[in-house]
């Protein structure tokens, strides 16, 4: 990193960004106005850090990361009684380089983005979340806790992805997706052993409005049709339409992953 330092407010060019004292922040970062970066931050050079962004404590930011206005990152999460996600102490949030956070979108502690991710505005991605490179999360798109998406996996504006999913590489998410992970709906104890997200395999493809039962396994290179309820594992390379969702035909073989 070049030339990592403590920074001074002075140094930021300006009297409202508010560094801790344990961070380091190369000289070249470029910050708007009323920022705070807590304590024990690293902002690696070219950064570019919007206004009203707080930068929580330990939080790593890659080379070249661009934040956008108002966006809140590697915050700690306040979890309600019920909450199934696990508590305990969280580490920094890692941002790899070439990262860009939308505006008023909120990144928690303890999840890592790899080289490339882009945020849209709104965005919200929970604790212990792990992201490949190069991953897109749309507009109001929220990702929950512990969850897993592999590079190059396109998330579009308004999906809900709930905790415990696994999402692999190259797997496409149209807007308005919504997967769940809790057939009790938050009643009996029972729905506790039982929880689980759905796992979508490489290269698949699932359309906009779908719903995806707890679960639920779709295979590398399946195609579900917009509007399909998912209630059965879905085979590799199998056209799903319908409520509930059947399956149709095989993918053709032009429009598979290893033939793009």
């Amino acid at each position: 990193m070049g030339d990592p330092r403590t920074y001074q407010p002075a140094d930021a060019c300006s009297p409202s960004v508010v560094i801790g004292p344990t961070a380091r922040v190369s000289t070249d970062v470029r910050f708007g106005r009323w920022v705070i970066v807590e304590s024990g931050v690293t902002i690696e050079p070219g950064a570019v850090i919007g206004n009203h962004v707080t930068i929580h404590e330990g939080a790593h930011i890659g080379h070249d990361c661009v934040i956008a206005d108002f966006a809140v990152v590697g915050k700690r999460p306040a979890l309600a009684p019920g909450s199934t996600a696990a508590a305990g102490d969280l580490p920094g949030i890692v941002l790899g380089d070439g990262c860009k956070v939308g505006s008023h979108t909120v990144l928690m502690a303890g999840s890592t983005f790899g080289d490339g991710c882009v945020m849209g505005d709104n965005a919200g991605v929970r604790e212990r979340c792990t992201l490949g490179e190069r991953v897109v999360v749309g507009r109001s798109v929220t990702v929950e806790n512990d969850t897993q998406i592999g590079s190059r996996t396109r998330i579009q504006s308004g999906a809900y992805v709930t905790a415990y999913v696994t999402i692999e590489e190259d797997v496409f998410i149209a807007p308005m997706v919504v997967t769940t992970n809790d057939n009790f709906m938050g009643r009996t104890e029972r729905r506790f052993e039982l929880m689980r997200g759905c796992t979508i395999r490489r290269g698949a493809r699932v359309g906009g409005g779908v719903h995806i039962l707890p679960g639920i396994e779709i295979g590398a290179d399946a195609f579900i049709a917009t509007g399909a309820v998912v209630t059965r594992d879905v085979p590799p390379r199998m056209v799903m339409m319908g409520v509930p969702a059947k399956p149709v035909r095989e993918v053709a073989e032009d429009e598979l992953l290893e033939n793009q």
